[in-house]
C-alpha cells in the first residue's frame, strides 16, 4: 500500500483551499505524526508555523489528560483543550479554543483522517460545534481524495 506521505503537496494544498472556501475558517493545516510533520498549510495564516514539538505534543497517544491541564500551543498560540476525542473510534476529533488573544478567542478543530490530521481555525465568531461538523464533513472529501490517489498506484 502507498504511503500517505507520497501524496503530492498539491493535493494537500487543494484540500486546504477547499476548506478555506467554506468561509467558516481562517486558517488550516494538514499534519502527520512523522517527518515532514507539516504536509500543507495556508500560507497567509499562522498554522504554517507549527513546530515538530507542537505537533508531537498535539498527537501524543499516552497521557493525553495532561493536555487539559497544560493546554496546547499551536504555532505559538496557547489553546485550551475543550474536548478530546482524537483517538475515539468513529469521532476522531479534538476541539480547542485560542486564549489570551487581543482579537478574541477562536475555535480550533483537529480531525484524524487516515494517518494525517486536519487542523482548522475558525473565523472570529465561529463556534466550535459548527466548525467541528464542517471539519468532519471535509474529512470525508479528503478521505475520498486519499483513496482516489491510492487507487492510481
Amino acid at each position: 500500500m502507498q504511503c500517505i506521505g507520497d501524496i503530492s503537496e498539491e493535493v494537500w494544498q487543494d484540500c486546504i483551499t477547499l476548506f478555506l472556501q467554506t468561509g467558516m475558517c481562517c486558517d488550516a493545516a494538514i499534519i502527520t505524526n512523522s517527518p515532514p510533520w507539516l504536509l500543507a498549510s495556508y500560507p497567509e495564516g499562522n498554522l504554517f508555523q507549527l513546530t515538530q514539538e507542537e505537533i508531537q505534543i498535539l498527537l501524543v497517544r499516552e497521557g493525553r489528560e495532561k493536555l487539559f491541564l497544560q493546554g496546547i500551543t499551536l504555532a505559538g498560540t496557547k489553546c485550551l483543550l475543550i474536548r478530546d476525542n482524537l483517538y475515539t473510534e468513529g469521532n476522531n476529533t479534538m476541539d480547542l479554543r485560542t486564549k489570551g488573544q487581543s482579537r478574541g478567542s477562536q475555535a480550533v478543530t483537529v480531525i484524524q483522517i487516515e494517518s494525517v490530521y486536519l487542523v482548522v481555525m475558525g473565523q472570529k465568531g465561529t463556534e466550535g460545534g459548527p466548525l467541528n461538523l464542517k471539519a468532519f464533513e471535509m474529512a470525508g472529501y479528503i478521505r475520498e481524495a486519499i483513496h482516489q490517489h491510492m487507487a492510481h498506484f
